[in-house]
């Protein structure tokens, strides 16, 4: 066999074992022969670099085995710790919603508090301008015609820029004459019998009184037709 390779005269003494057998394969524990090509050795003509012979036994025992029904994924316990998942989940949710839901009301509630809070403030400092505000009327009542002129007219003008930003921040005269008499909204003064006016009717507005928004910052002083 010389001038063969190691690879041929293995393939060599397969064949030839095969041919003494009578079939196509070896009998007893069939075995597989992997020859792997590598460098020439020293001072041969054999360039073989490593043999394996894996016995078909060995062969099978080497294949990955099945993982046990117990252990596969989706088996009922994991599908129970999956469900109790679920349900700890769902109901994190649940309290997190509720959490939401009381923190809103909690924020409604003390944003209408603060308001509140703020109208009663601003209430007080707005009575307090009203006197001012009943100063330029009676001032501009009392101006005699023939006195009118570039003054009274700047005071006009001053006098109707004070309400106009009064009104913008929701102050408001009541207007109460020739209106029913409201205790709520009317204070009366004086009572008079005029049958110009139907009973219970303010006839004149004595002191002008206003509202703040939704509230009565001051009392009409009223005449009161019985």
């Amino acid at each position: 066999m010389a001038g063969m390779s190691m690879a041929e005269m293995l393939q060599s003494l397969q064949d030839e074992k095969e041919e003494k057998d009578g079939s196509g394969t070896s009998k007893g524990a069939e075995k597989v022969v992997n020859v792997v090509i590598g460098k020439p050795i020293d001072g041969t003509i054999v360039t073989v670099d490593d043999e394996q012979y894996i016995a078909a036994e060995d062969a099978d025992a080497k294949r990955p085995k099945p993982v046990p029904k117990k252990n596969r994924r989706g088996n009922k316990e994991l599908m129970a710790e999956l469900d109790r998942t679920k349900e700890l989940a769902e109901g994190n949710k649940e309290k997190y919603q509720r959490l939401m839901a009381e923190f809103d009301n909690a924020r409604a509630r003390s944003e209408k508090e603060n308001s509140k809070m703020f109208d009663y403030g601003a209430k007080d400092t707005l009575e307090k301008l009203l006197p001012i505000v009943d100063d330029f009327e009676r001032a501009l009542d009392n101006i005699p015609e023939n006195e009118k002129g570039a003054f009274s007219d700047g005071i006009e003008m001053i006098y109707k820029k004070l309400m106009d930003t009064l009104g913008s921040i929701g102050v408001e005269p009541m207007n109460a004459a020739n209106k029913p008499f409201d205790p709520n909204f009317h204070n009366a003064v004086i009572h008079v019998e005029d049958e110009n006016y139907p009973e219970n009717t303010v006839v004149e507005e004595m002191q002008k009184g206003y509202m703040y928004k939704d509230q009565v910052l001051r009392h009409s002083m009223v005449k009161v037709a019985n």
